[in-house]
């Protein structure tokens, strides 16, 4: 799966400021340790390399990922510090290692491109991994494109988000797959998690996250095995955006749906 297709590559500033900073707050005096990162991405790891960690780990399942992050200027790789390609289906990685601090961002809907239908397993993965005294950090976002939402500006996330999942199947890709956060707790409890905290985090599109979407789109359109179903397709992406863009104007943003961060600690 390309990275395009997860929210980690349409991030924005807001992620930075709210949900990364509201995992400091969390974690208040707590040391973050060793810090494992479990979906790696450029701003998440620019973020971890700000706090005053012993060691990081981060792991993603994509060379051209770990491409981008090794040319990122904002990030400090030091001696201690590891990156590594790797999936977490593989038993094998980080075998016998445990960790003062996890981040889980994005990653169980990440799951689907590169292992689908294992994301019932990633708890029960990641426990070993967790030292006793340890935390665990999920940043996730509420599906948004399963039901017709009932104001405007939720309609229109709602159709770029399909008609971007149609052109990804078309095109032979897998979709994104977001998890809600009920999913989440009830697996951690099944893992022998415990939750600390939870928050929602009221999302704001904007034109930066339209153009991305249906860019995503006309992309992958010269992959159709109908160039007829292409052409239709590219016009009511055009159709769209315009639309999209108009909205977005008028409304100063669209509001719809929800981010979430869930800190959670181990069992005794």
């Amino acid at each position: 799966m390309s990275e395009l297709t997860t929210p980690k590559a349409v991030n924005q500033q807001r992620r930075i400021s709210s949900l990364f900073r509201y995992i400091e707050n969390l974690g208040g005096d707590r040391p973050w340790g060793n810090l494992l990162d479990t979906g790696t991405g450029v701003k998440s790891l620019e973020w971890i390399t700000t706090l005053p960690t012993q060691s990081w780990t981060a792991i993603t399942a994509s060379h051209s990922m770990a491409d981008r992050i090794r040319a990122a200027p904002r990030i400090h790789v030091r001696t201690q510090d590891r990156l590594l390609v790797g999936n977490w289906v593989n038993d094998s990685l980080l075998t016998g290692e445990t960790f003062d601090t996890v981040l889980v961002d994005y990653l169980i809907g990440a799951i689907e491109g590169f292992a689908p239908y294992w994301q019932g397993r990633v708890f029960e993965r990641l426990r070993p991994l967790v030292s006793d005294a340890g935390r665990l950090y999920i940043v996730g976002l509420e599906p948004y494109v399963a039901f017709k939402p009932d104001t405007e500006s939720g309609k229109m996330i709602w159709e770029i988000g399909r008609v971007r999942d149609a052109c990804l199947l078309l095109a032979g890709e897998r979709p994104y797959r977001e998890f809600p956060a009920d999913w989440v707790l009830r697996r951690l409890g099944e893992a022998g998690f415990r939750m600390v905290e939870i928050r929602h985090f009221p999302i704001r599109f904007r034109e930066h996250f339209i153009n991305s979407q249906l860019d995503m789109c006309i992309n992958r359109l010269t992959r159709f095995a109908s160039e007829e179903v292409g052409a239709a397709m590219r016009q009511y992406v055009d159709d769209l955006r315009a639309r999209a863009l108009a909205l977005n104007e008028r409304e100063g943003g669209l509001r719809h749906g929800n981010d979430y961060v869930i800190a959670a600690e181990p069992m005794s």
